[in-house]
């Protein structure tokens, strides 16, 4: 009767000591981001940052995967395969293409997007309402009106509005679309220069001299990964280049509304924090981002021929100084 006690506490003492070392294994999120610039690279960085806000400290109780598929849609994919096969708690997929391929890999394991403009269009989620499935995450559609608005402010007699843009992306084909529609509302034309890579940027800025007044980037990854390229086009040619992602502006950008990618990572963190904490991502409505905030470059609006006003200037949240 002893030896049996005994061996029942010994058992007891083995499955608590294994549920113990079950509950420090350290959970896992792995991050796949489509391409690495300022924008992109700044929402990892927000991702992680609240996740240890939120007691998730990588290398305590936290392992963190991360991968670029350097702007390549194949590498995309291995990625989410990969990951898929490491059987991770959670995926942040940033951006469009990362986030189309990690839905298709991964049909168990949660994920949340993030700088994904139109998660509807790019069939990640059934409505933003209610997503479904396993995926949710934070929209970074922009508000195109008040970017048009800022842009003919800094420059009324723009008559035809240039733009770089990849075919191939759904993210940016959405924005495409949106952006001549709200030109055409004002009586304005778009004109487009196609650029499926990055080494294409070049060239397609160079097509939109003698064709455009002012040149509007959106969030295009293609594009802003080589963003410098428009911007020396712009400045040779004297078209004023300006963007919707505000750390372009730093680069050489005159102007931008948006909000702060760093942020943007920030929410997407608590939406993966919430997921390892027992709630499903097809319940979790998509999220989006309200605050805007003015980045001005004086300096790179005089290389492209226009002088920023006192005004515009006193409103910005930030005047940049790029390196020049």
């Amino acid at each position: 009767m002893a030896k049996k006690t005994l061996r029942t506490l010994l058992g007891a003492s083995l499955m608590a000591l294994t549920s113990l070392s079950m509950a420090a294994e350290p959970r896992v999120v792995a991050i796949t981001q489509i391409v690495e610039h300022p924008a992109l690279d700044a929402v990892h960085q927000g991702v992680k940052d609240k996740l240890a806000e939120r007691g998730y400290k990588e290398g305590e109780n936290l392992k963190l995967m991360h991968e670029s598929a350097q702007g390549n849609s194949a590498i995309a994919s291995q990625i989410a395969r990969k990951f898929v096969g490491e059987g991770v708690d959670v995926i942040v997929a940033i951006a469009t293409p990362s986030a189309q391929t990690v839905a298709a890999a991964a049909r168990n394991i949660p994920v949340v997007f993030a700088a994904v403009t139109d998660p509807v269009g790019a069939k990640l989620v059934k409505s933003a309402e209610a997503p479904g499935a396993n995926i949710t995450g934070v929209s970074d559609m922009l508000p195109i009106d008040k970017h048009l608005d800022m842009l003919m402010r800094m420059v009324p007699d723009a008559k035809r509005i240039g733009t770089v843009y990849n075919p191939g992306e759904a993210n940016a084909v959405s924005l495409i679309e949106l952006l001549e529609e709200r030109l055409q509302a004002r009586g304005l034309p778009l004109v487009k220069g196609a650029a499926t890579k990055t080494s294409e940027v070049l060239g397609a800025a160079r097509s939109l001299v003698g064709k455009a007044d002012a040149i509007y980037l959106t969030t295009d990854n293609t594009v802003i990964s080589a963003a410098e390229a428009v911007i020396s086009v712009g400045e040779r040619a004297k078209i004023p280049v300006f963007a919707a992602d505000t750390a372009t502006v730093a680069r050489g950008a005159v102007a931008a509304l948006g909000f702060d990618y760093y942020d943007h990572g920030r929410q997407a963190g608590v939406m993966v924090a919430r997921i390892l904490e027992g709630e499903k991502p097809g319940d979790m409505a998509v999220e989006t981002m309200e605050k805007l905030n003015l980045f001005v470059n004086p300096e790179a609006g005089e290389r492209m021929g226009i002088t920023l006003s006192d005004d515009i200037i006193a409103e910005a949240a930030e005047i940049v100084e790029s390196d020049k």
